[in-house]
């Protein structure tokens, strides 16, 4: 089936504005002045990133590339003083003249090496403006980009003893956390939206998300904000989370840590990097984790390691090579869980366990990653990556602690097990050109994936278990027996996945850019094959039809830059969300959902780039929302849910606040707050379909952060570092969202907003270095909760203290 997502009228006025705004103010890129570029080098001929590079004479400057490359236009003729600047280090300077209609080329060669640059802080990575984001794939610094972007780095990784992607994705407004059935994964909500697996990428690839990531190997954590449909395809609306791991380098050294805390928490991790050769080097990250929980009987055990490999193929060519293997065993655990399904049981302890003793989770991730990067020239560089990976779990538990209000539970069994293999490519051109005086910085790729998902199914076992009290654990006996269990079945379900795609930013003048794109993206849905396990056979399974998508994505934005340190933007962009449960009234496959997001934003600079002020507002509209089908094909009234149609809008609008900079030396902080109201707008008066006006469960109207760490420099304090974080959650739903004519009275469960506070205390001298925190210093009560059934406490307050040693 095709769809095309959007009608011919919007496309033709996206066209038409477009042509408008480059004939408009084309006028504006004409000028008599001159240029310069150049690039800036380490001693060991890597590119410098990111560096700071201003004309003494005038306020006028720059940003290095990934590739070193920087240039700085519209400069009056004359004679000039070029600086490049870092902090920690000496800054350089060369005498540039600068020729009207004529680019003047400068190169600079920093005395440091590659691995030394990245031991300092350098002066244009102080800005988040500034720096381009690897998620964006394409060198454009997110001042000239209409979009929200948010970046967690190493240093907040570090300070705050980050040890899940939940401990730092808590720093990004707007993104909050969720849970799932037994808290084996994370999930996420942003902007009203659930990020599902389309959305979490691990170095540019799409990654599985059934299993708890591993932060050990974290470099920094990249959030690209509102519609990235047009980079990554079928991604829901909210944002991409891309995971960006630790590099190779061509200097000697490396880690040793041993971090330990509250509830026997243990975890020792080795990282070592260098040189093999004068091109090659590499880089190993190993960690172990074994810890226990504030829950009665709930343990984790975690095996991670992390090799990669850089080859310095040419000046202009470098192949990563990256893998990993995560093997986690982990205790689910559904909480606290409800009575009478309308009330959460909090009169319950929090550390009370109601699983059984042999209950498991385990789950295998092994992924490998090549990356090709080669700059052609000075305004051509392409980008190429193949990945793969394999996801394992096995789970054995009971499930959903839905009790009486007795707190009688009848406690039932779940086995499943599934095998998931990605294989995914993409292809990413860079360029800049010109067409008259206008600019042009073009990004044209091409992705596709192959996705097979292995689901199994059991020999019958009996599934009820036993019956328990929550209220009155000795009411009852408990089973501690665990059944056995064979696989019968495996169901193979396949999907292929295809884009392409181009993006332009526009510079009509050096104040007013335009950002268009188009991708068309292609979803082939295959019919899944049983295979019998019993007997060998297999066959088609004939539930489920033949089912493919296609569909186009624009997005256009235009951005107003009054002065160098201030960005206005507005924009547009559109995407579509695959629907697989159900059918329409006739048994055929149901269309894709289409999102139209709109997004206007103003980006500061202040004090030279050391604080960071930026505020977002948005609004999300999914127009075709599914319902349960009024009638059936006959026109008679439907009571069957598995029939679907388009009838339903829901709509999210919101603000986000960023705050983030190092006003001086040693203080670092970053500080946000959100605010998001989504909630259903169109419904059709009919039973089934739900509540306008009602706020979608799990997400949280408000959210707050704040971080603030300083150390010391003076000669009696050096080295001490102290630092104190805020978060907060604010009052969202749990349970179902209520629908027309439903028998029960409300199925919506509050649950109240809460804060908690961390304290940290460390303390560095020469090569060691001891970090301590108490997290939840208040000791905050409050809970995550999936639907009803799986009410998880927060933890309690705990200590938690890494010592390190760095060679």
């Amino acid at each position: 089936m095709t769809l095309k997502l959007y009608n011919s009228s919007k496309s033709f006025a996206i066209l038409s504005f477009l042509i408008l705004c480059i004939t408009v103010f084309s006028a504006n890129g004409q000028s008599k002045n001159g240029s310069i570029t150049g690039t800036v080098k380490t001693s060991d001929g890597s590119p410098a990133a990111a560096v700071s590079v201003s004309l003494k004479e005038v306020n006028r400057g720059s940003i290095t590339n990934d590739a070193g490359l920087f240039t700085i236009k519209g400069v009056k003729e004359g004679s000039y003083t070029l600086l490049i600047s870092y902090v920690g280090l000496e800054p350089q300077s060369k005498t540039v003249l600068v020729t009207a209609g004529q680019s003047s080329v400068v190169d600079f060669t920093l005395i440091e090496t590659s691995g030394k640059l990245a031991e300092v802080v350098v002066t244009g990575t102080k800005s988040v403006n500034k720096k381009p984001v690897s998620v964006g794939k394409i060198d454009i610094t997110p001042m000239d980009l209409p979009q929200s972007v948010a970046v967690i780095n190493s240093t907040v990784i570090a300070e705050q003893q980050v040890n899940k992607l939940s401990d730092a994705i808590k720093n990004v407004n707007g993104v909050s956390l969720g849970t799932t059935r037994g808290t084996t994964s994370e999930t996420f909500f942003a902007r009203g939206y659930n990020l599902g697996a389309n959305n979490i990428m691990k170095n540019g690839a799409r990654s599985n998300s059934g299993v708890i990531p591993e932060a050990s190997a974290l470099e920094s954590i990249e959030v690209l904000k509102g519609s990235s449909a047009l980079l990554y395809g079928n991604v829901t609306a909210g944002a991409v989370i891309n995971m960006v791991t630790k590099q190779p380098k061509f200097n000697f050294g490396g880690e040793v840590s041993m971090r330990t805390g509250s509830y026997d928490f243990y975890k020792p991790t080795l990282d070592v990097y260098g040189p093999i050769s004068k091109k090659v080097a590499f880089r190993v990250i190993g960690t172990y984790e074994n810890s226990k929980s504030f829950r009665h009987s709930v343990e984790s055990k975690r095996i991670y390691v992390n090799p990669s490999i850089l080859y310095k193929i040419s000046d202009k060519t470098d192949l990563l090579v990256q893998g990993d293997y995560l093997d986690a065993d982990l205790t689910p655990d559904f909480g606290l869980g409800s009575l009478a399904d309308t009330a959460l049981a909090t009169s319950i302890d929090r550390s009370s366990f109601f699983n059984t003793p042999w209950a498991y989770n385990k789950a295998k991730q092994a992924t490998a990653n090549a990356t090709l990067n080669h700059q052609f020239n000075e305004k051509w560089k392409l980008n190429a990556q193949v990945a793969y990976q394999n996801f394992d779990r096995n789970y054995f538990s009971t499930e959903r602690i839905q009790a009486k209000s007795n707190g009688d539970w009848a406690r039932n069994l779940t086995r499943t097990k599934t095998n998931e293999n990605y294989y995914t490519t993409q292809l990413n051109l860079n360029g800049s050109v010109k067409t008259g005086k206008v600019e042009h910085k073009l990004l044209l790729g091409a992705d596709a994936e192959k996705y097979m998902n292995n689901t199994y199914g059991f020999k019958k076992f009996p599934t009820a278990y036993d019956q328990i009290n929550i209220l009155d654990p000795s009411k009852y006996s408990w089973r501690t027996d665990m059944p056995s269990t064979s696989d019968s079945i495996r169901n193979a379900i396949p999907t292929n996945r295809f884009g392409i795609f181009v993006q332009d930013l526009i510079s009509i003048s050096e104040k007013i850019k335009v950002l268009a794109g188009l991708r068309w993206s292609y979803i082939d849905s295959p019919v899944p094959t049983i295979y019998n396990l019993t007997n060998g056979t297999d066959a088609k399974n004939t539930t489920i039809k033949y089912k493919s998508d296609k569909a186009f994505s624009p997005r256009l934005g235009v951005v107003y830059q009054p002065s160098k340190n201030t960005s206005v933007f507005a924009s547009y962009s559109n995407n579509f969300v695959p629907n697989t449960s159900g059918t329409d009234i006739y048994q055929g496959s149901l269309d894709p959902s289409t999102i139209d997001q709109y997004e206007v934003g103003i980006k500061n600079d202040f004090l030279q780039g050391r604080l960071s002020v930026n505020l977002t507002a948005y609004k999300i509209i999914n127009n075709n929302l599914v319902q349960t089908a009024r009638y059936d094909k006959e026109g008679k009234e439907n009571f069957d849910t598995n029939l679907k149609e388009f009838s339903g809008q829901t709509t999210s609008d919101g603000i986000e606040l960023d705050i983030n900079g190092t006003i001086t030396k040693g203080l670092n902080f970053l500080a946000g707050y959100s605010y998001t109201y989504m909630r259903y707008t169109k419904t059709p008066d009919t039973k089934g379909s739900y509540v306008e006006g009602e706020r979608l469960v799990s997400v949280p109207s408000h959210t707050a952060n704040g971080t603030v760490f300083y150390t010391f420099s003076n000669s009696t304090l050096k080295g001490l570092k102290v630092g104190v974080s805020g978060f907060y959650t604010g009052e969202r739903n749990a349970g179902w969202n209520n629908t027309k004519g439903q028998t029960q009275k409300n199925r919506l469960i509050p649950v109240s907003g809460f804060t908690t506070f961390d304290l940290s205390l460390g303390y560095t001298f020469k090569k060691f270095s001891v970090l301590g925190k108490v997290s939840n210093i208040t000791d905050e009560l409050n809970y995550y909760v999936h639907e009803n059934y799986s009410v998880n406490p927060i933890a309690p307050r705990q200590f938690m203290a890494t010592v390190a040693y760095k060679f």
